[in-house]
């Protein structure tokens, strides 16, 4: 019986309007080599400033992630020769990172994670292969990132998934990034061993890079493990390698054997000086913090009564929780509000909760509650207001949708209905109680949905039974 054994390498690129060492923009853009100067593109005598805005980014991503902040930290250079790399060296944090010891717990276990340090990324290489020519794109050199490293605490995909999907939540509500994998501002590199269940000592590593999704993370994981006892099953050797997933084959293939550390000749960077992180900054960036999903949905629970699975839904994205508490603000109604964002909220929007006004969508609620209009006249309501933009009371005012709540003329109506179908008295007293149903129904019918339907319901038993 074999374990397991997963470690994450979890880089976040920070949202920054300006680079990490220079002032180019980190505004995406598809003209090549738009956003670049002497600093990203490792010019002679060009020196790099730290971009403070990303130390503080930092920071929040740390305290967020439970890390102890280091007041003193240290950039270092990372020599290896690649096209994409201008310098020749990439300037990260190797001996002195800026944050450590911090944590995540997922459903079953805490993931401890051992440091968090700055870098700057690499250009990106553009193959023409009708050409048999590469080009290289420096747009991104420099641009801001953090790497997460964690202990290798991980033992399943599904486990892998699940706190990558946490970090990604945790990191999105603090506003450093965007966290979009699709986008490339969150890439993640798996260490997968496996060792005899019994077994006190770790069993050789593989990386595994070109994970562009949760689901490639936690299939890469799923199949270089299975692959991995295979071979030790066999009476194979595994490497210490760096591996790529490929999507199409659903596999893992050899892209070279994996350096250490020690092949980068890692020194610090004469050209930048010690990063001091003094307790006002720390407390800065510690009221910064939003309220997390976790404690957010517990209070929802608690303030709201919401049942847990909405609170939980609500949560996953800060914006939608946003939505929700500016909707509650106006309708008076939490249970109600969440239904409403839940069921068609989300139906409708793709990203974008404010597809409907906070303030019209909670008006709209109160005067359901309010019995200005019914519960299925809301729904028509609401899909005008996905086009139409003023004040819901305006569109039912305008449109005649205000419901019917004058018991005479409701009576009159019911009078009226009953008349055309006086079979129903008798089948209604023999004990046929469907028709009462569908008495309400050609009610309502015959209002165009406007009648209470309450009122229209008490005052037809009224009529039957009299």
């Amino acid at each position: 019986m074999y374990n397991t054994v997963v470690g994450l390498e979890i880089h976040v690129q920070l949202a920054t309007d300006t680079k990490l060492f220079c002032g180019c923009s980190t505004a995406f853009t598809t003209e090549e080599n738009k956003n670049i100067c002497p600093v990203c593109t490792g010019h002679l005598g060009a020196l790099p400033v730290l971009n403070e805005k990303a130390l503080d980014y930092a920071l929040k991503a740390a305290l967020a992630l439970n890390c102890r902040i280091n007041k003193l930290s240290m950039f270092d250079r990372k020599n290896y020769f690649y096209p994409d790399l201008p310098k020749g060296y990439q300037i990260s944090q190797f001996y002195h990172p800026y944050a450590e010891n911090g944590f995540i717990d997922i459903s079953n276990k805490r993931v401890r994670i051992t440091r968090i340090h700055i870098e700057e990324d690499a250009g990106k290489l553009i193959h023409n292969e009708a050409k048999m020519e590469s080009y290289v794109d420096y747009n991104r050199s420099s641009i801001p990132l953090i790497e997460i490293v964690t202990e290798p605490d991980i033992s399943s995909p599904e486990e892998a998934q699940e706190f990558l999907e946490k970090i990604k939540t945790i990191l999105k509500y603090t506003g450093i990034s965007d966290v979009s994998m699709e986008l490339g501002s969150l890439r993640c590199d798996a260490n997968v061993s496996v060792k005899r269940e019994n077994d006190e000592k770790l069993g050789t590593r593989v990386e595994i890079k070109n994970l562009n999704s949760f689901k490639a993370v936690a299939k890469a994981i799923e199949y270089e493990a299975s692959r991995q006892i295979s071979v030790i099953s066999e009476g194979g050797e595994i490497f210490c390698e760096t591996r790529l997933w490929d999507e199409s084959s659903m596999t893992t293939k050899c892209m070279r054997l994996k350096e250490n550390a020690e092949d980068y000749r890692y020194f610090p960077d004469p050209d930048l000086p010690k990063v001091l992180v003094g307790e006002e900054r720390i407390t800065r960036a510690k009221n910064d913090l939003p309220e997390f999903p976790e404690e957010r949905s517990a209070r929802f629970v608690s303030q709201y009564g919401l049942p847990e699975y909405n609170a939980r839904v609500l949560v996953s994205e800060k914006s939608l929780a946003d939505y929700f508490e500016e909707v509650v603000k106006y309708s008076g109604n939490p249970k109600s509000s969440s239904n409403w964002v839940i069921t068609d909220i989300l139906r409708v929007a793709k990203g974008e909760y404010y597809v409907v006004d906070a303030s019209h969508l909670g008006k709209m609620i109160k005067m359901i509650d309010d019995d200005i209009i019914s519960g299925k006249i809301a729904k028509e309501v609401f899909e005008i207001m996905l086009e139409d933009k003023r004040d819901p009371l305006q569109i039912v005012e305008e449109k005649g949708l205000i419901q019917i709540t004058n018991e005479s003329e409701i009576e009159r109506i019911v009078e009226a209905i009953i008349s055309k179908n006086p079979e129903s008295i008798a089948q209604y007293r023999s004990g046929i109680t469907k028709v009462l149903g569908f008495l309400v129904g050609q009610v309502m019918k015959e209002t165009k949905g406007r009648a209470n339907p309450a009122l229209v319901n008490r005052i037809i038993i009224s009529k039957m039974e009299s």
